[in-house]
């Protein structure tokens, strides 16, 4: 029988749909020794700038009811590190496609970034994020303006020999018209959502508990929200979309698919379970089963059709 969990993303074939989400997995290696990460999809890599960064400052993680808030600031090693120390080492451990996450504070620095992992032979897919809201001088600013976000998707098409994938962010108005614009811009495919902007106050200390004051909120209370803006972009573009967003569950990942994604980024969920995406992977056939569906493809926006 052909995989039943098999999908595309543009030209890239994946075993399943099950990818985990970038700053979640950290780079693939610290997982390997807990299983055999070659289960998996894809890993979206942590988030990688042209220089190192160390983040922001601590307190930089904060819990809240379903879920968490993070500030941590694409901590990572820089794009040399990464493409000299760090590549080679996951090859070794990892043989499927990897989704480069990339973000800059600059056009040059995005198509620096593109231009140097393009490069790597086992990067399948350009995650090109503009919507970080954890720094200040990039990031989410990139992602909420239609015509924004269009200049980074042109500029990164310019120079990337991989397929593009433009992560959006909800901490806006009008995600449809963004996503729309991306897409218009040559996009080859959209990932949403990233974390939404909230904050947690210390009521003894009264002060934020976040050294950044925000953080990204994510885990199972966006859910929701993620399915909604999953489905609206799905209905209104013709590119492949992957939906993430508080999904813990082979339950949610089939919501999600249902509702318009072509596969399924697990992100709070790996920080909570670090066996969430090969638990998911192993109960998806027999949900498949007990939900009367054939192939995983054949639920891919189904409520739209």
């Amino acid at each position: 029988m052909a995989n039943r969990l098999e999908i595309t993303l543009g030209n890239i074939t994946l075993k399943n749909p099950i990818i985990p989400a970038s700053g979640t997995f950290g780079f693939g290696l610290e997982m390997a020794s807990l299983y055999d990460i070659d289960c998996l999809g894809a890993i979206s890599i942590k988030g990688t700038t042209v220089e190192s960064r160390y983040g922001n400052p601590t307190p930089r993680i904060a819990e809240c009811s379903s879920g968490m808030l993070n500030s941590v600031g694409l901590q990572n090693p820089g794009v040399e590190a990464v493409t000299r120390d760090i590549l080679p080492r996951l090859r070794s451990v990892y043989h499927q496609p990897i989704i480069a996450n990339i973000s800059g504070f600059s056009i040059a620095e995005y198509e620096h970034l593109a231009k140097t992992l393009s490069k790597e032979a086992q990067v399948g897919i350009l995650e090109v994020n503009i919507s970080c809201p954890n720094v200040h001088d990039g990031g989410m600013a990139f992602g909420t303006s239609a015509e924004t976000a269009a200049e980074v998707t042109k500029a990164v098409k310019a120079v990337s020999s991989k397929p593009v994938f433009i992560k959006l962010s909800p901490n806006v108005t009008d995600i449809v018209s963004i996503a729309k614009a991306c897409e218009e811009a040559g996009a080859d495919g959209l990932c949403l959502i990233n974390t939404v902007l909230g904050m947690r106050i210390d009521i003894r200390r009264r002060e934020p508990v976040l050294a950044n004051k925000y953080g990204g909120m994510s885990g199972p209370s966006i859910f929701p929200l993620a399915l909604r803006m999953v489905n609206q972009v799905a209905q209104s573009c013709s590119i492949p979309v992957i939906g993430c967003g508080g999904v813990g569950t082979a339950e949610d990942v089939i919501e999600m698919m249902m509702a318009g994604a072509s596969a399924v980024e697990i992100g709070a969920a790996n920080l909570v379970n670090p066996y969430v995406c090969k638990d998911i992977i192993d109960q998806l056939p027999d949900k498949l089963t007990e939900l009367g569906i054939e192939n995983i493809k054949d639920i891919i926006n189904i409520v739209n059709q």
